[in-house]
């Protein structure tokens, strides 16, 4: 098997990629399918003085040449160059397989639809309280693959990682792995229900009896596959008391096994809101006590977390009504959890790319909690078909995230919540969710507060 190289995409994970094997002596051929890229800017930006790039048509390939591909989790397995690799009989490995290959260390990977991110930060910070080397990366938007080099026995990964990454996994193993939550998302990517939940099952699919699998008992998928892992499953619940895993209860999070039942926290000592933030709060103090953490330093930990950026993060307040930023909810359930969250009423900006998606059990929480809804991109002729359908009215069109912003703030009073949580991906308006996050966020400042 040739010792070359492939590249594919790009992007941050394919520069990443590209750095890491270079600082590891590999022969390294970058390549994008989008031939409108300039190779000097590429360049310049990065530090690939001795990378080929190869931009635009597949045929400029010689595929022969290469021993392994890396292929950027954007581009799907079932794309042309994708194809193309396969009936070449190259290996494809995605960022989390070559990461894992050039690193040592312990891995906590976390996954789920929603809160992984927060949950990634969140057990970063708990278990820095600790240990002295500790790495957050992945899917969280710092590569894997940028923080594998260098790093030692003593290194701890904590790494977020998406059901596209999770598609590629060949030999990557997990100390611990934490499944938050599975409903329906990217299915025009993953086409089925059954292939999406077989993508975000991966994640354990090498750890074996001395591994932890942390699962959430409410959720019906992740109950029955806790009883199919390898490794040793632990639950955490935010509806009922368990024998063995963290609970909810009365106002605090608690943890229970063979030998008791021990308080960790007042969920007022937390500075995340809303039920989901306790559970992805739970997942980190089962992740802390599995890494042999106290509980006081567990505790240390979850005091001392903010927020994570876009994910029902507080901007200001502006005469009196408070603006968030929960741009990160791509899909309808986090959506949901942005919408419960909140406690005044609350005028919503949703709407955007359309990923396939239906929005009537998001459209059915309105009811108590949504005083107007302002509709922005593709879906939101969609969305406001659903919300007819379910007899909500309040509802406006608006042509650009700013025009939505100044129609609510125009109608809203003292002591009510502008909220930006769309239930849809960004890239019909925005390159990304960051950029329509930080406009959300530019904009509000912008207003006066008298």
């Amino acid at each position: 098997m040739s010792e070359k190289y492939l590249v594919v995409g790009a992007g941050v994970s394919g520069i990443g990629a590209c750095e890491l094997l270079r600082k590891n002596g590999k022969a390294v051929t970058l390549y994008d399918g989008n031939e409108k890229l300039k190779e000097d800017e590429i360049r310049e930006k990065n530090n690939l003085s001795d990378v080929e790039i190869v931009f635009g048509a597949i045929e400029k390939l010689n595929l022969k040449d290469f021993g392994i591909a890396v292929i950027s989790p954007g581009i799907p397995l079932d794309s042309e160059i994708a194809i193309a690799l396969n009936k070449s009989g190259i290996t494809i490995w995605g960022e989390v397989e070559l990461a894992f290959n050039y690193s040592k260390g312990r891995i906590v990977a976390i996954t789920g639809t929603n809160g992984k991110t927060t949950t990634t930060a969140l057990v970063g910070d708990i278990l820095k309280t600790h240990y002295e080397d500790v790495r957050v990366c992945g899917n969280i938007g710092i590569a894997y693959t940028g923080m594998a080099y260098n790093s030692t026995e003593d290194t701890v990964f904590v790494v977020e990682i998406s059901s596209f990454q999770l598609e590629t996994i060949i030999d990557f193993k997990p100390d611990i792995t934490a499944i938050l939550n599975i409903t329906p998302d990217h299915l025009n990517r993953h086409h089925t229900m059954d292939n999406y939940i077989s993508a975000k099952k991966n994640i354990t699919i090498n750890q074996t009896e001395s591994d932890v699998c942390i699962l959430n008992y409410e959720d019906e998928v992740l109950r029955a596959f806790g009883k199919e892992v390898k490794c040793r499953p632990i639950y955490f619940s935010s509806e009922r008391k368990l024998e063995n895993g963290a609970y909810c209860e009365n106002g605090a999070l608690y943890f229970a096994d063979d030998n008791g039942t021990d308080k960790i926290i007042d969920v007022d000592d937390l500075t995340i809101l809303g039920k989901h933030n306790f559970e992805n709060a739970m997942c980190g103090i089962l992740i802390g006590l599995s890494m042999g953490l106290s509980k006081e330093e567990i505790v240390t930990g979850l005091k001392n977390f903010k927020a994570v950026e876009h994910r029902i993060e507080y901007v200001c307040e502006r005469k009196g009504v408070k603006f968030y930023n929960d741009s990160k909810a791509t899909n309808t359930d986090a959506a949901i959890k942005g919408i419960c969250a909140m406690n005044r009423p609350t005028f919503l900006i949703g709407g955007g790319y359309d990923k396939d998606a239906t929005f009537d059990e998001w459209v059915e929480c309105f009811d108590g909690r949504v005083k107007k809804l302002l509709l922005i991109g593709e879906t939101k002729m969609q969305i406001g078909d659903t919300c007819k359908k379910a007899g909500f009215t309040d509802f406006e069109y608006a042509d650009t995230l700013e025009d939505a912003m100044d129609i609510c703030f125009e109608e809203a009073v003292s002591g009510d919540a502008i909220l930006l949580s769309p239930a849809c991906a960004s890239w019909d308006m925005f390159v990304n969710y960051e950029e329509r996050g930080k406009c959300f966020k530019t904009h509000a400042g912008d207003y006066k507060d008298s």
